[in-house]
């Protein structure tokens, strides 16, 4: 009995300098704890010298592997990572971006990855805390609705340290001595010999006449070109403007408003404005209530057609172009029509925000009944938009510059801004489009005009 106890303390002490390294990779935090092994007579005559390869490469299979683990309070329960909802009429997107890896530690509601689809970024977030087993797609993989994309371990789990030890034992320095062995001396370790692999026969290079050599074309360096595949907003983006193209019969119409008034009503009241309302005082709002009001007079440029009929819609919702770096999303504030100007502002911060950050949802960017876009903001000072589908007409504004006008008979320096009204000219004919682009000029040139609605 004594020396049976000696046999097993002496073992233990063995394999406690043998796998150092290897349970301070497969454990960090706490690789020192080793408990509980037995070992049969001929196990224990392993010398305190061995450590070593051979002892690693049975550990997945060994039947007293079991016995030494890390300490965890937790059951080792595997968790499937599903792919959520993407709201309404979308179902598919692809990895964008993964935030973990397999082995890494997560907490609750942690992004484990992000889902790019046709209109916004979705992120993947762990439901438990754990382990990352194993991450199945790819970067740029598409996947569903649904989809196992994840498997998490709660806490240390047996099973994401197994995962880190096979990946130990596959990557040991022992193994890549071994490749290199085989390598050098062209003999595996059970002693056969490795076939040498044969080289490819060089090309031999192509035969050029002076005067071919002089007429081919010199072509760039591929080292100077890159190739990104186009992301899923992309992609989306592209096929709905080449179909609005096809399908609608487009058609711009321009007009030019003095902001004057507009700025002057700004820098008066844009101070008691945001200590109220907590939100600056922009030319959106003005632009809104002014799209409000011309909408409301021309009632079928908020019109669609569907196929021999035209639907004629009493509800407003703009949609607003907001550029970000993934590409354009059109948020929409919806009931324009009953918001006053702080509202306004207010949900366009908010909204603006979201496509930023990638927050926004694809229900706050559906069911848009008109479009304004901004290209001002970046210094445009003349485009023809095209219209966002399904809708009718679309909104240009552009950037304010100073130009010489008449005014009472008198050239003088104003601000003026171009705007560009572009339309469905199988709905709309050229009378309500010019009626309508004239009574945004006029309302912004004179806001009392909404107070009083004239």
């Amino acid at each position: 009995m004594a020396s049976a106890s000696l046999l097993r303390t002496g073992a233990r002490r063995c394999l406690r300098r043998s796998y150092k390294p290897f349970l301070r990779q497969a454990c960090p935090s706490q690789w020192q704890f080793v408990h509980s092994i037995s070992f049969s007579s001929t196990q224990g005559n392993v010398q305190g010298k061995v450590l070593s390869r051979e002892i690693q490469e049975n550990w997945l299979n060994n039947p007293w592997r079991k016995s030494v683990r890390c300490f965890s309070s937790a059951e080792g329960k595997k968790v499937d990572i599903l792919v959520p909802a993407m709201g309404e009429s979308v179902s598919e997107g692809a990895i964008a971006e993964f935030r973990k890896k397999p082995g890494d530690r997560v907490n609750v509601d942690d992004v484990l990855m992000q889902i790019e689809t046709e209109k916004v970024t979705i992120d993947v977030r762990t439901s438990v805390a754990g382990i990352v087993e194993k991450i199945f797609p790819k970067e740029g993989d598409s996947v569903k609705v649904g989809d196992v994309v994840a498997i998490v371990v709660e806490g240390d789990a047996d099973v994401a340290v197994e995962a880190t030890a096979t990946s130990e034992l596959k990557e040991s320095p022992a193994a890549k001595d071994e490749k290199s062995e085989v390598s050098a001396k062209g003999v595996s370790p059970a002693g056969k010999p490795v076939p040498p692999t044969p080289s490819p026969a060089p090309t031999p290079p192509a035969s050029k006449t002076p005067m071919q050599a002089a007429s081919e074309p010199q072509l760039p360096p591929k080292d100077k070109e890159r190739r990104v595949p186009m992301t899923r907003l992309r992609k989306r983006v592209a096929t709905r403007l080449k179909d609005s193209q096809n399908t609608f019969a487009l058609l711009t119409t321009f007009n030019e408003i003095d902001m004057t008034n507009l700025m002057v009503l700004r820098s008066e009241y844009n101070q008691k404005f945001l200590e109220k309302h907590g939100v600056k005082l922009g030319f959106m709002s003005c632009f809104v209530k002014a799209a409000v009001s011309a909408l409301q007079q021309q009632p079928v440029v908020n019109a669609v057609i569907d196929g021999d009929d035209i639907i004629y819609r009493d509800h407003i919702d703009i949609s607003i172009a907001v550029g970000t770096k993934k590409g354009l999303v059109v948020p929409v504030v919806r009931g324009a029509e009953r918001m006053d100007f702080a509202e306004i502002e207010k949900t366009i911060n908010l909204l603006a925000t979201k496509a930023n950050d990638g927050s926004i949802s694809i229900d706050e960017m559906a069911g848009g009944t008109f479009t304004i876009s901004n290209g001002g903001v970046y210094g445009s000072l003349l485009s023809t938009p095209i219209i966002n589908p399904p809708q009718s007409a679309i909104l240009g504004m552009h950037t304010i510059q100073k130009r010489p006008v008449v005014v009472n008979d008198t050239i003088v320096p104003r601000p003026m801004m171009y705007i560009a009204l572009t339309y469905d000219h199988r709905l709309i004919d050229g009378r309500e489009a010019v009626y309508f682009l004239r009574r945004i000029k006029d309302v912004v040139e004179d806001p009392r005009r909404i107070l009083l609605d004239v």
